[in-house]
């Protein structure tokens, strides 16, 4: 009986830590891909770096409070990561637009084109709170990946 209860103790345990390896892995290897270089010889990650980089002098201390007020749904663990994918989209939108500093829109907008379909619920409910019209967005959540 006793050596019964211990071998399904084990196996659930050997379950469990395959289980946990598995998911790590998985990120792990999302890393390892977004890291690979394109065919422009710059990874994902390397042009996300470049873009937060060359318009960092362009945010103000009251937006990047409002994206840190966009990202806040997402888990403290992810959020990071999360606010540089956004910050570096943001940022390629500006450089295409030559903005001479981050707007409202172009927040939004990097927002919204950042993120899965799925985060933008919480982006319209944080907008309709901030009194800021979504209307002039619909085009760019249809749009997103």
């Amino acid at each position: 009986m006793l050596e019964d209860l211990f071998m399904w103790f084990i196996f659930f345990w050997s379950v469990l830590v395959f289980v946990f390896v598995a998911i790590g892995g998985y990120f792990m290897f999302r890393k390892f891909l977004k890291k690979m270089p394109k065919e422009d010889g710059k990874s994902i990650l390397d042009w996300q770096e470049y873009y937060i980089n060359k318009t960092l002098h362009l945010w103000s201390d009251e937006q990047k409070k409002f994206l840190n007020e966009l990202v806040e749904p997402v888990p403290e663990l992810f959020r990071d990561v999360a606010k540089g994918k956004i910050a570096g989209k943001i940022g390629e939108l500006a450089l295409e637009n030559e903005a001479r500093e981050m707007s409202e829109e172009l927040i939004i907008k990097g927002y919204i084109l950042a993120t899965p379909k799925r985060d933008h619920k919480f982006l319209r409910k944080k907008l309709k709170e901030k009194n800021i019209d979504a209307t002039p967005y619909e085009r760019y959540f249809l749009q997103s990946p």
